[in-house]
């Protein structure tokens, strides 16, 4: 069964761009679903469940990302990817252990 290709395209809203922390949370993420899954620009695509290649896309603030996905959860993958990226301004800074 073919399944179709599901895209969005998302805007990295943070001052300090998708760094490492938010970079390995995405790919986190993508890891959790059964679907082919690329991410990047016109020029330069890479595998979203891969951190290398996330974090080599160098995506600094104001970079626009597509996300795209193949794959039986291809729909719930892509929805989840981009409500990561939009809600996520990655400037927050961590908790302290013991807060």
């Amino acid at each position: 069964m073919d399944h179709p290709v599901c895209q969005t395209t998302v805007q990295i809203k943070s001052q300090n761009g998708l760094h490492m922390r938010p970079a390995m949370q995405f790919v986190d993420l993508a890891n959790r679903y059964n679907c082919d899954i690329t991410i990047g620009t016109e020029k330069e695509r890479g595998d979203a469940k891969s951190i290398m290649h996330v974090i080599g896309l160098a995506a600094t603030a104001g970079t626009r990302l597509d996300i795209r996905a193949t794959g039986p959860d291809a729909e719930e993958a892509v929805e989840v990817l981009r409500a990561f990226m939009e809600r996520q301004t990655f400037d927050e800074v961590p908790p302290k252990d013991g807060d």
